[in-house]
C-alpha cells in the first residue's frame, strides 16, 4: 500500500521564500529583481518595509546600487494585515526588524495560496542569528542565501561587521557603519576589540 496525496483543486499553491545574507550581499537587489519579473507577468503584488528603514527613501525599497521599487512603510504586522487585500504576492523587506507575529502571518498567507517573499539579514553585527529570521527560514519553502565580498581579503563574505562602538543591536546604516567580512576577517576583527 502506498500513500496517495490528496489534491485540492480549488487551492492555489502558496509559498514562503526567504532571501537572506549579510549586508552588501544583494538581498534587496534580488527582491527587486523578483518583483520586477512580477510586474512583467502582470501579477498583483504589494511590498512592505519597516518605517525605521529610511536610508534612501521612506516610500521605496532601494538597493545599494540605487535600484528601487515603491513600497509601503509599516510599523508592525497588524498594519500589514490591514492593508493586504487581493494581492497574489506579498513581499517584506528587512524582515529581521519585525516581531514573531510575522511568522504566523507568512504561514497564513501561504496556506491561503499567496506567494510570500521575505528579505532580511540572517545575522546581526555580532554574528548571531537575527531576530525572527531563523524561524522564517525554518518555515520557508525556499531559501536564497547571498554573500558579499570581504572588505579586507576579497573572499566570500557572510558577516556584517559594525565599525565603531555602538552596541545597540539595531542600527540602520551603510558603508560608513558596516563592512562585509568573511569568517576569518570577522573573527580577527572581533578578537582585536
Amino acid at each position: 500500500m502506498f500513500f496517495e496525496p490528496k489534491i485540492y483543486s480549488n487551492m492555489s499553491k502558496g509559498t514562503v521564500e526567504v532571501i537572506c545574507g549579510s549586508m552588501f550581499s544583494g538581498k534587496t537587489q534580488e527582491l527587486i529583481r523578483r518583483l520586477k519579473r512580477l510586474e512583467i507577468a502582470k501579477k498583483k503584488f504589494i511590498i512592505f518595509k519597516p518605517t525605521i528603514d529610511v536610508r534612501y527613501d521612506k516610500n521605496k525599497i532601494v538597493s545599494h546600487n540605487k535600484d528601487c521599487i515603491n513600497a509601503t512603510s509599516v510599523n508592525n504586522i497588524a498594519e500589514i494585515k490591514e492593508i493586504i487585500s487581493d494581492e497574489e504576492v506579498i513581499a517584506i523587506d528587512e524582515a529581521q526588524f519585525f516581531d514573531a507575529t510575522l511568522i504566523s502571518l507568512c504561514n497564513d498567507l501561504a496556506n491561503s495560496g499567496k506567494r510570500v517573499i521575505i528579505c532580511g539579514l540572517d545575522m546581526d553585527y555580532l554574528g548571531v542569528p537575527f531576530g525572527i529570521m531563523p524561524s522564517l527560514m525554518a518555515i520557508s519553502d525556499s531559501i536564497t542565501k547571498l554573500h558579499a565580498v570581504c572588505s579586507y581579503c576579497g573572499d566570500t563574505a557572510n558577516y556584517s561587521y559594525r565599525i565603531g562602538t555602538d552596541q545597540n543591536r539595531i542600527k540602520i546604516g551603510e558603508q560608513e557603519e558596516y563592512q562585509a567580512l568573511c569568517r576569518v576577517c570577522f573573527n580577527k576583527k572581533k578578537n582585536c576589540e
